[in-house]
């Protein structure tokens, strides 16, 4: 933590003195002489490990055209099956961006869920789709899933939901 603090002192003395005297042949030479122990500094942490992770930044919107989801449905309700029935729901959906959609990953709650897609990059104004097959076997009474959908989207990641009731097998 101590060494981050010296690293930002010295980048801001660094700014500060390149900002003030461009033409300063001097300056220029304490300059290239802080870069380089900021450098030093840098090397010497290098090999040990950081007392605090370092935070993940929160993602922004990608600058440029995008494509977009348009989803005929993110819910679904199976009602009641019985245990052990395995049920199948699609999905669909447009590209309603200005580019080609592409789906990068289709990820399950849980192993009980299956799910297939468009592989292949959907191009504006065309459909594709995303297939959830559940397995009740082992999940009896009141089940919510999801499904966590991530593209080249705006946000990147969308969540699909399905709902049902198993009716326990008689044992």
């Amino acid at each position: 933590m101590k060494s981050m603090s010296i690293k930002l002192l010295v980048l801001v003395v660094v700014l500060g003195t390149a900002m003030t005297s461009c033409n300063d042949k001097a300056a220029e030479k304490r300059i290239a002489e802080l870069e380089s122990r900021l450098a030093d500094l840098e090397g010497s942490n290098a090999a040990k490990p950081s007392a605090t992770p370092a935070k993940a930044e929160p993602a922004q919107k990608p600058e440029g055209p995008l494509p977009a989801f348009e989803w005929e449905s993110t819910e679904h309700d199976f009602g009641t099956i019985n245990e052990g029935d395995v049920v199948t729901h699609t999905y669909k959906f447009k590209n309603t961006g200005a580019v080609p959609l592409i789906i990068e990953n289709v990820k399950p709650s849980c192993g009980c869920t299956a799910p297939h897609w468009t592989k292949e990059p959907i191009p504006v104004g065309g459909t594709g789709e995303i297939q959830v097959e559940f397995n009740s076997k082992g999940k009896p009474n009141a089940q919510v899933k999801t499904v966590t959908v991530t593209a080249n989207t705006w946000p990147q990641s969308t969540v699909l939901r399905f709902k049902t009731f198993v009716t326990p097998a008689s044992k």
